[in-house]
């Protein structure tokens, strides 16, 4: 069985039972500290062909580069998917989605119901930052906008299904490592954002292949074969 699960949803999910893990592997793995979550801003906003062609499909901006892109409301990510494909909105419009790199803390969120006013409200305060980097690129974008959609850190937790909305476990070089797919319980593999090489759709990719070669040695060549007829 291998499995893609992270690893806190792993030991808690009750597909398998904790006290088949050992305490000091359940212990580890739940010690493991998840990262930050994010802030995004979804928009379709009215555009012109000829204002679109004059935008880049993406943009960063750090507004302090000596508080680090890892710093709250200091960094932003922006990408333009309708300057390449026209078809992604309606004539006349295109689409955007701005957000923070993993630097939104769950513990401003938890406690909130997501059908709650307070709720609302702290969605509109903390995207105030977005919409001030974004108003760099597109002044007028507010008078432009004909939908808004916010996404939060408990956005992440309920449709991803994230642990604590997180973009993975915030393991630092040098100071800890990533796993490898094997596990204590015999026939049970992982691989996912919380084995190496790490957090990241590369990443994540290369966890799968290490754990497809970790089934056994004769899966080797054919996965090989297979992946011959990739090129």
């Amino acid at each position: 069985v291998i499995s893609n699960l992270s690893i806190w949803d792993l030991l808690n999910s009750g597909i398998v039972d904790r006290t088949h893990f050992p305490d000091d592997f359940y212990k580890t793995g739940m010690d493991t500290p998840p990262g930050k979550s994010f802030l995004h801003l979804h928009l379709g906003f009215r555009a012109t062909t000829e204002e679109v062609s004059k935008l880049q499909a993406h943009y960063m901006y750090v507004d302090d580069w000596a508080r680090g892109v890892d710093a709250d409301e200091n960094t932003a990510l922006l990408s333009i998917p309708s300057v390449h494909d026209p078809t992604l909105a309606p004539d006349g419009h295109a689409v955007l989605h701005i957000y923070t790199p993993a630097t939104e803390d769950y513990t401003k969120w938890e406690h909130l119901d997501r059908r709650s006013d307070e709720y609302t409200a702290l969605k509109e305060e903390r995207s105030q930052f977005l919409w001030k980097v974004l108003i760099k690129v597109i002044p007028d974008i507010r008078e432009r906008v004909t939908i808004q959609k916010i996404g939060t850190p408990l956005t992440h937790a309920r449709f991803l299904r994230r642990y604590r909305g997180s973009y993975g476990p915030a393991i630092k070089a040098g100071e800890a490592s990533f796993p490898f797919p094997g596990t204590p319980i015999n026939n049970l593999l992982t691989c996912g954002d919380s084995c190496f090489p790490g957090i990241g759709v590369p990443a994540v990719a290369g966890s799968g292949i290490l754990a497809a070669h970790s089934v056994s040695l004769d899966s080797i060549k054919p996965q090989l074969k297979l992946l011959e007829t990739f090129k």
